[in-house]
């Protein structure tokens, strides 16, 4: 699905071209003193599309400057630019996450919508789909050459009040990156 979209070869093998279309073509260093790359979920229910704009425009209505976060991935694995990556992000406050972090959060991390089950009450989910898993690695690989110094971490590595997010375990899952 991928592929076809961005006008490739419908293939479904993740060779050179793919991932060239997956992560945007220019990553700019930033000026920051980079130590933690932190992986989030947007807590979007399983099979449920979300955009950068609609996840800035939630962010804004917090009285946030602009989207917290400084990349996004979506569904399709493709890889999208939020805040930009010399501004400090908005997007783990507790124990100062948000110092010296670049944040990533991928669309899902919520089990699907149930008839007569209020949002709330959803589980947490490790909903990443094929795309997004090589997308994910591949932007961190990409951020790893750039900031060799930072280790990776999820939200759920800095939070003090229970959250899961990712919903999966981002230290473990890429601790050999």
């Amino acid at each position: 699905m991928f592929q076809k979209a961005t006008g490739l070869t419908a293939d479904g093998i993740v060779g050179p071209a793919t991932l060239a279309k997956l992560i945007p073509n220019r990553f700019k260093k930033s000026r920051r003193n980079i130590t933690k790359i932190i992986i989030h979920c947007s807590a979007t229910p399983e099979g449920e599309d979300k955009t950068v704009a609609d996840i800035r425009k939630d962010h804004k209505a917090q009285g946030w400057s602009d989207i917290g976060y400084h990349y996004v991935v979506y569904r399709d694995g493709s890889v999208h630019e939020g805040r930009d990556v010399d501004l400090q992000g908005a997007h783990c406050a507790d124990n100062g996450g948000n110092i010296g972090s670049i944040g990533v959060c991928y669309i899902g991390g919520v089990e699907r919508r149930i008839p007569g089950v209020a949002y709330k009450n959803l589980k947490d989910k490790d909903t990443r789909t094929d795309a997004q898993k090589v997308a994910l690695l591949n932007l961190l690989l990409t951020l790893r050459k750039l900031y060799p110094q930072a280790k990776i971490y999820g939200h759920r590595d800095f939070d003090m009040h229970g959250k899961t997010c990712p919903s999966f375990d981002a230290k473990k899952e890429y601790s050999n990156i």
